[in-house]
């Protein structure tokens, strides 16, 4: 029981081992100098993430909005409620476009090492792009 134990932490350990320089490197990859198709991809993935992780943070605050939406119109009329749901039916239709329209994009290069910056490259796009559609729900119209 024991050697199995140690054989499994030393698989763990060689596994991090072999992935942590690469891990370490994409910390020192300038993104506005890419050269390598490797390089490019990471940077294409960073600014993914980073478009995901503000689209999360407005669809929380849009959420909040809707919210507020229909606390407001159940005073008018308890059928006027439903901002909601509808928000979240939108989202994950959008989720559902989003990536079968990026699955598309990579095609472009299918199998090739510019596939993942294809895919990546789409993915930010659109969600910046969704970022902004909920920006202007919670906004209202005119602003």
């Amino acid at each position: 029981m024991r050697q199995r134990l140690a054989l499994a932490g030393m698989i763990v350990f060689g596994v991090c081992s072999v992935f942590s320089p690469a891990l370490a490197q994409e910390d020192e990859i300038d993104c506005a100098s890419a050269m390598t198709q490797a390089d490019m991809n990471i940077c294409a993935n960073k600014d993914y993430e980073t478009a995901d992780n503000a689209l999360n943070a407005v669809y929380k605050k849009t959420v909040a909005a809707m919210k507020d939406k229909d606390k407001e119109l159940s005073e008018i009329d308890p059928n006027y409620v439903g901002a909601v749901d509808a928000l979240k039916k939108a989202q994950r239709a959008w989720i559902d476009y989003r990536d079968g329209q990026c699955d598309l994009a990579g095609f472009e290069a299918r199998g090739g090492s510019m596939e993942p910056m294809l895919v990546s490259g789409c993915l930010a796009d659109l969600t910046k792009r969704r970022t902004d559609e909920l920006k202007a729900l919670i906004e209202g119209p005119g602003n």
